[in-house]
């Protein structure tokens, strides 16, 4: 089925902006000169998110600018809105906020939250939904939610795009339900139109899942030895393997005993392990790695796909020296 013409209007390429190492300002002013349609930024630790988007909007001019993903626990929805609101003021219109329910270890051991209260697909479900009252809802807000109460409060009267970031089941019914675009991440590609079937299905009438933009996490490393850019990869998908259990399901759906070899080796300590059972199958499906010719033909097969729209470039963390060449090889137009 054909993507809707409303889905096609965002049919570019974003840039996921590092959160360590290089200035995220910086990165986005030459992500902008080399033709991406967006940059987004991304929050776990040492960097905060809406500071360095600030940034952003200010340096740039065009660009479309998005955070991808901050988590539905650290912040209320209040202070999620009024953030949204800000940024997208300051932008002239520029930005899209990106929400998930990110993973147990960092809102246990890093938060201090349950994960569990009551569920995550909940939390997501009403902070989302709050979300969005507050930023258009018509007059004053009135919430009672499982987890989420507000009462008389004005809506900020500002149209920000929301995109959740979903893996399973539950998360994806939330997409279909409230959100103008899925994030996903660590999906095979090869999986993403039957992941995206499954929210067509759940899509409530009065919503066109067409409508809903596909912006997947594309990890991407670019070297003139192949073998060093699989191995970035490598790193990546253990890294998300090991510490999330929606990552380690998403990556077993397709290769079941591989994701579990690596979210065992690396569960136990043992990383060197869990990067190496990581197949170079594993790598062809949930990343682009190669020298700059191949990459490049990588990355237009995956564009070629009817069910994407929006693929978000990002450079494995623990291989920042990757960036230039990466950012380069990729560039629209490249």
């Amino acid at each position: 089925m054909s993507r809707s013409d409303a889905a096609a209007e965002v049919n570019g390429v974003g840039f996921l902006l590092p959160q360590v190492g290089p200035d995220p300002a910086e990165v986005a002013v030459r992500a902008e000169e080399l033709g991406y349609d967006s940059v987004w930024l991304g929050e776990l630790w040492y960097t905060a998110a809406p500071g360095k988007l600030a940034a952003v909007v200010e340096r740039t001019e065009a660009v479309e600018v998005g955070a991808a993903i901050l988590n539905v626990y650290s912040r209320t929805p209040a202070t999620l809105a009024m953030t949204a609101a800000t940024l997208q003021r300051d932008s002239g219109g520029r930005f899209t906020l990106g929400l998930g329910t990110s993973t147990r270890k960092s809102i246990e051991d890093l938060h201090g939250l349950s994960f569990d209260d009551p569920n995550p697909a909940r939390r997501a479900h009403e902070c989302i939904e709050l979300v969005r009252e507050f930023l258009e809802g018509g007059g004053r807000v009135d919430y009672d939610g499982q987890v989420f109460h507000a009462a008389d409060f004005p809506a900020l009267g500002s149209r920000v795009p929301l995109y959740g970031a979903a893996l399973g089941p539950a998360n994806r019914r939330v997409v279909a339900r409230l959100c103008d675009g899925w994030i996903p991440h660590n999906v095979p590609f090869p999986a993403l139109p039957e992941a995206f079937d499954y929210i067509r299905e759940h899509t409530p009438p009065d919503r066109d899942a067409e409508d809903i933009t596909v912006a997947p996490y594309v990890p991407a490393a670019v070297h003139e030895d192949p073998a060093e850019a699989r191995d970035a990869i490598r790193g990546h998908v253990a890294y998300y393997v090991g510490n999330g259990e929606g990552y380690r399901r998403a990556v077993a759906d397709r290769f079941p005993d591989g994701a579990d070899a690596v979210a065992e080796a690396w569960r136990s300590g043992e990383r060197e392990a869990a990067r190496a059972a990581v197949t170079d199958e594993m790598v062809a499906a949930l990343g682009v790695a190669g020298t700059p010719e191949a990459a490049r033909g990588q990355f237009a097969d995956l564009r070629a796909m009817d069910v994407l729209d929006r693929p978000l470039v990002t450079i494995p963390q623990d291989a920042p020296g990757m960036l230039d060449a990466t950012i380069e090889a990729l560039a629209p137009g490249g």
